[in-house]
């Protein structure tokens, strides 16, 4: 199939198929002899495992790593599980980072039932975010 062809079925763009190619996340196809490229099915698989390993954030180089793991014929399980542990471990500092915050920002909302729009009097600064950063470094 031609790369229009390939790229309809597997819901991606042209553009996209040329840079997987570029970055070695798909093999060179053959070329007819008029140069039009021409995918097999593999071609089709490739590019689903590559969109569901984007899906757990998988970035474009860790999934080349799978494939090259792969392309070798060798397992690729304890290499994947160690990637998405990492991302695992991320996302689980990403998520407490942002329980602190959420709760920071309740607090603000909480202090500015308080405060009174009069001694709001710096022309730089909000009194509603002054405040309460001052009140979280003391």
């Amino acid at each position: 199939m031609r790369i229009g062809e390939l790229a309809s079925t597997a819901k991606v763009t042209t553009k996209t198929i040329r840079y997987y190619e570029s970055i070695g996340l798909l093999d060179e196809p053959a070329r007819t002899e008029s140069g039009y490229r021409s995918y097999g099915p593999t071609a089709i698989e490739r590019l689903d495992f590559v969109r569901q390993a984007q899906s757990t954030g998988l970035s474009l180089a860790e999934i080349r790593s799978i494939l090259e793991i792969k392309d070798e014929g060798g397992q690729s399980c304890e290499h994947t599980r160690a990637l998405l542990h990492r991302h695992l471990t991320d996302l689980d500092a990403k998520i407490a980072e942002l329980e602190v915050a959420r709760e920071q920002l309740r607090e603000m909302d909480a202090r500015v039932a308080a405060l009174d729009p009069a001694d709001c009097t710096d022309s730089n600064r909000c009194q509603v975010i002054t405040e309460a950063l001052a009140d979280s470094t003391t």
